[in-house]
């Protein structure tokens, strides 16, 4: 099998294509999508079938939850037990986009889906393209990343391509993906409301809409040994090929310490690779250089992780070191991806 390739910008739709794709997911297909965090990797959420064939494309673990994604409010009902007030508020602010909450979920839904799990993560994007593909496949469509598990979340069609081509029916380009994060999850399973894992919307924003929520205290931890709740809780992702260490601290030390491992690397014949910022790179004599964006403005930092990291495997280094990046807003969930593509090797200076 290969899969179709078919090119549309938001602005303008190819209906057509749109139609089949929906058609290829209502009859027990996949087909990868952009969304506004990352791409995804459909297919119809209410057919067992259909969900085992997404764990076996991206060979990801069966326990691992898939997120459904709907298009209209009015189908939320249909796949879970009870819509909490405070999860209400935060929907009618914050959806569409890239915000997925978890409930107990209703009979309908497959354990396929859910890793087996009685509760279901849901969101509802807001690329336009993501919301007709599901309208079109019958309104539940479950899509994790569009990558190989463990790799790094694909930001470009050509991404999704490299891992997935041979494994599934369509892919839509639909160009970069606007925030290159996967969306915020909060779990309404618990009594106080718990983000499960970081993104665009931060713990301040959301807390502003509906008062107490907490921060799971694993977030940033190594991987937690329990059952995951959520889609990259237990699991090493979006992992480059060559080892990564991140190096965290005050920044002069910080790149003098990369500087002296790139060094020592590089005398070992070893090819070496460093995540930097525009401020920060001219201060690397050694080393491939790939800067990640700028300190000013950390939706760049966020937005070119996943295609930084998969560069340095088309460059073929054995050995990255990266800055750490504590940005305001969005800096927890940046080093949250970060960490777990780095299986937690960091170093302290």
């Amino acid at each position: 099998m290969k899969a179709e390739i078919v090119a549309m910008d938001e602005t303008k739709l190819d209906m057509p294509a749109l139609e089949k794709a929906g058609e290829i997911l209502r009859k027990g297909g996949l087909v990868a999508f952009p969304t506004e965090t990352v791409y995804g990797l459909g297919g119809n959420a209410l057919d067992p079938q259909a969900s085992q064939k997404i764990y076996a494309a991206k060979g990801r673990p069966s326990d691992n939850p898939l997120i459904i994604h709907i298009a209209d409010m009015e189908h939320l009902s249909a796949i879970v037990k009870k819509v909490p007030q405070s999860a209400q508020l935060l929907a009618e602010k914050c959806w569409p986009g890239p915000l997925t909450m978890i409930f107990e979920k209703a009979d309908c839904v497959p354990l396929e889906t859910t890793g087996g799990l009685e509760s279901v993560a849901v969101r509802m994007p807001s690329n336009k393209i993501a919301l007709e593909v599901i309208r079109q496949a019958g309104g539940y469509v479950a899509a994790p990343s569009a990558n190989t598990s463990g790799r790094p979340s694909p930001t470009l069609a050509r991404h999704v391509i490299d891992d997935l081509a041979d494994k599934i029916d369509m892919i839509i380009d639909g160009g970069m993906t606007d925030i290159g994060l996967e969306s915020t999850i909060v779990d309404f399973t618990e009594e106080i409301p718990t983000i499960l894992r970081p993104g665009y919307l931060s713990e301040p924003m959301l807390a502003k809409i509906i008062g107490q929520v907490r921060m799971d205290p694993g977030i940033l931890a190594a991987d937690s040994k329990t059952r995951p709740k959520a889609p990259g809780m237990r699991y090493k992702h979006y992992a480059p090929k060559a080892d990564l260490v991140i190096v965290e601290g005050d920044l002069a030390p910080v790149i003098e310490k990369i500087n002296s491992l790139t060094e020592e690397k590089l005398r070992q014949g070893s090819k070496v690779g460093i995540i930097c910022t525009e401020e920060t790179k001219t201060c690397y004599p050694k080393g491939v250089l790939k800067s990640i964006g700028s300190r000013a403005s950390e939706e760049s930092i966020a937005a070119h992780l996943y295609q930084v990291l998969r560069d340095f495997d088309q460059e073929e280094v054995e050995y990255i070191y990266s800055e750490s990046f504590q940005t305001p807003r969005m800096g927890q969930a940046i080093m949250n991806r970060l960490l777990k593509a780095a299986g937690h090797e960091r170093i302290n200076v």
